[in-house]
Order: C-alpha cells, then structure tokens, then sequence
C-alpha cells in the first residue's frame, strides 16, 4: 500500500520543486529568446520594434494556452487524479520546447517559420497550464494543515530555478558566443537542452503517490469546468484578478525589462541577465521563508501587502531602470521581486484552500492562468507600445502601478482560508 503520510513529503516536495523548474524553464527560455533573438530571425522584414513586437505577440500566446491547458488538465485532475496531471504536461512541454530548437528561420522556410513557432509556444502554454495545478495540489493535498504553507510553497520555488537555469545558459552563450554565432545557431541549445531535463523531471515523478484528497473523493465532478463556471465564477474572475500583478511585475522585470535595456539603453546582455538573475536568486530563496510567514499569519495578509508594495514600487524601479546603472538597476529589480514573492509564496497554499476539492485542479488552475493572460501576456508587449519615445518610460510605471491597485482590491475582496480551514482537521 502506498503512504501518504507525512515522511513522504520532502521527496514529494523535491519532485514536484524538480519538476516545475522544468517547466518553467522550458517556458521562460523562449520569454529571453523573444527578448534578445527571436524578432530577427522570425520576422526579419519587420522594423526592429514591429519585430520586437511581433516575437512578443508569440510569447503571450502561450499565456492565453495556459488556461486552456488548465482546463484540460484540471479536468484529468478531477476525474482521474493529480498524478496524470505531471507527467502528461511534462511530457507536452518538453517536446514542444526542444521542436522550438529545431524550427528553421524565415531566411529558410518563409512564413512557415514563425507560423511554427507560434503552434509550438501554444503547445508550451497548453502544457505549463496543466502543470502548477497538478504540482501544487499534490504537494498541498499532502501536507499537514498546519504546515501546508511550507509545503506548497516547494513547486513555487521551481519558477525561480528555472529561470535561473534558462537564463544562466542564455548567460554563459551570451558571454562565450559572437553575435553571430549566438544568432545562428547558440540560441538553440538551451532549446534542445529541453529534452534532457524533460527525461530527469518524468524520471523523477512517475512513481509518486496519488493526492489523499482526491482519493476521499466519493463522487468525482463529471465536467469540472461546468460546475466551476456555475458555482464558482466570482471566485475565479477575483482570483485571476488578483493575481495579475505578480505576473505583471515578473514579466516587466525579466522579460520587457531585459530588450528594454538592451537595445533602447544599449546595456549589455550579460549585464541585463546578471542584474535581472541576481534579484530572482533572492526571491526564490525567500520563499519558503515568506510561506512560513503565511502559516502563521494567514494568506490574505501577506497578498495585500504585497499587492501595495508594487503599487508604491513600480514608479522608483522604472527610474532606476532608465539610469542604466547595474547596481541601481538590481536594486529596483530587487524590491519588485520581494514584493511579488510576499503575494507568491503563499498563493500555492492559499489558491487551493479556496476550493472544493471535486473541483479543485480545475479552479485553482484556471484562476492561477488567467491571471496570466490579464497580467503576462500582455505586459511585455504593452510595456514595449508605451515606452516609445525618448525619455523615462513612466507610461509603464502607470500601466503596472494600475495593475497593482487592480489586484490590490481583488484580493481585498477574499476571504483568510488558514484560520478556518486549518482549525477542522487539527480536532480529528
């Protein structure tokens, strides 16, 4: 008989941390691509900022896949368990990722190229939207009530390594490679290095035991999305909502932020990638600290405080950001990542506490997702429109601050989750 108790969490931890550092890298990989690469390559008869724009406009399709694949997935999640969930969307995302690698530049195959890459990064998105809610519920299903924060908060630290790993490759081509070299053929191998980490990540979670939730179940939701849809829609409108700007303010600062610096402030990309790298570094080594936080003193705290620092901060780090200045630069970068880490810590623990669990893969993961179609996709691609012009962009400072204030009242509008949920099975 499988366990589920308690002992088994730090490798469950560790697989799903594993697994969803995978994924996101795979992810993120093509966010730096768009950034640095992919706009003269894919759409060379564009002006540079058509181009830019154009490699941006596929870089958020994958955000609106996401809850189409949280629909999917969640599904299986509901019906047949939070296991399938793992391996399916790895599977999906890996492969698209590496066919990313292999796709032939417009100079080759034409309007076919960017054609290819646009179905390619749907597939990414389709897969990444399965994967935080199979990730996280199964690690939080799992854990003891009383520590669920801790817990879950393991595959939010995936996100961070993987875009450690994807831009540290990025990095060290960047610092070893020609332009030349880098645009012709460098750029691709972290795509190819996909398939690797793809193997190791379903290595490592094909043998790990179902949700003990889930398996209470008696009577599984026969279409889950119908029944969140009707029974649960203001839940998931304020949950994306309210999760908009931590994908805002994550997306402004390692994607918008790094073609913004390069080719309008003329930084380096080494510089770029290493301010950018050293400020995710401390966020995601403050997360398990922060989801402590969140097991003592609840969710929605620490989401409103959050919330309001990256309403004050966005002004200050757009200032800092058009100085140019690595040092000032990391600063800026760095209080954005505290303040979207307050909020992102304890979402893991706190989005699937708001829902029943027949239902519960399918709402988390499609708050969780459309939150970034509202705050991700569209970032970059706004930031890149209002920041035109000579002179500090503070057009983008706004646009994020009224994200913020967006997010700021959805979040208002939600109930604590730790107190009550929490007080129910500590008198079993």
């Amino acid at each position: 008989m499988r366990t589920t108790e308690p002992p088994s969490l730090p490798r469950l931890a560790a697989a799903s941390l594993a697994g969803t550092a995978i994924e996101f890298y795979d992810f993120f990989i093509y966010g730096t691509a768009a950034a640095l690469v992919l706009g003269p390559l894919f759409f060379p008869t564009f002006s540079p900022l058509a181009g830019t724009l154009a490699a941006f406009a596929t870089f958020g399709v994958g955000f609106v896949a996401r809850p189409l694949g949280s629909v999917l997935f969640g599904h299986i999640g509901d019906r047949r368990g939070r296991r399938p969930v793992l391996v399916g969307s790895l599977l999906l995302t890996g492969l698209a990722t590496v066919a990313v690698g292999c796709v032939p530049t417009y100079a080759s195959i034409g309007i076919a190229a960017p054609v290819l890459l646009l179905v390619l990064r749907f597939l990414q998105g389709l897969g990444l939207g399965g994967e935080w809610g199979g990730a996280v519920l199964l690690t939080a299903e799992h854990a003891p009530a009383e520590r669920r924060g801790l817990w879950a908060s393991f595959p939010q630290i995936g996100p961070p390594v993987g875009f450690l790993l994807a831009n540290g490759i990025m990095l060290m081509l960047s610092a070893t490679l020609s332009d030349a070299q880098f645009a012709a053929w460098g750029w691709r191998v972290p795509f190819w290095a996909a398939g690797v980490l793809a193997a190791v990540g379903l290595a490592l979670r094909t043998s790990l035991a179902e949700s003990p939730d889930f398996l209470r179940v008696r009577e599984h939701a026969r279409v889950p999305l119908v029944e969140v849809v009707r029974d649960h829609w203001r839940l998931v409108l304020l949950t994306a909502g309210a999760l908009a700007v931590g994908y805002a303010v994550f997306y402004a600062v390692t994607t918008w932020s790094l073609s913004y610096g390069v080719e309008r402030l003329g930084v380096s990309r080494t510089v770029m990638l290493a301010c950018i790298m050293a400020a995710v570094v401390v966020k995601g080594a403050l997360t398990p600290v922060v989801a402590v936080l969140g097991d003592r003193y609840g969710r929605r705290p620490l989401c409103l405080l959050g919330c309001a620092v990256s309403a004050l901060w966005m002004f200050p780090m757009i200032a800092l950001l058009a100085t140019g200045q690595p040092l000032l630069m990391f600063l800026g970068f760095l209080v954005a990542m505290i303040a979207f880490i307050t909020m992102f810590a304890v979402i893991a623990a706190y989005l699937p506490e708001l829902y029943e669990p027949r239902v519960r893969c399918t709402g988390a993961a499609v708050g969780y997702n459309l939150g970034g179609v509202l705050g991700g996709a569209l970032t970059p691609i706004v930031a890149t429109t209002v920041a035109q012009g000579d002179g500090t962009p503070w057009g983008v400072a706004a646009y994020l601050t009224g994200i913020a204030v967006l997010s700021l009242g959805c979040f208002a509008l939600l109930p604590e989750t730790r107190p009550v949920r929490e007080a129910v099975p500590a008198t079993g």
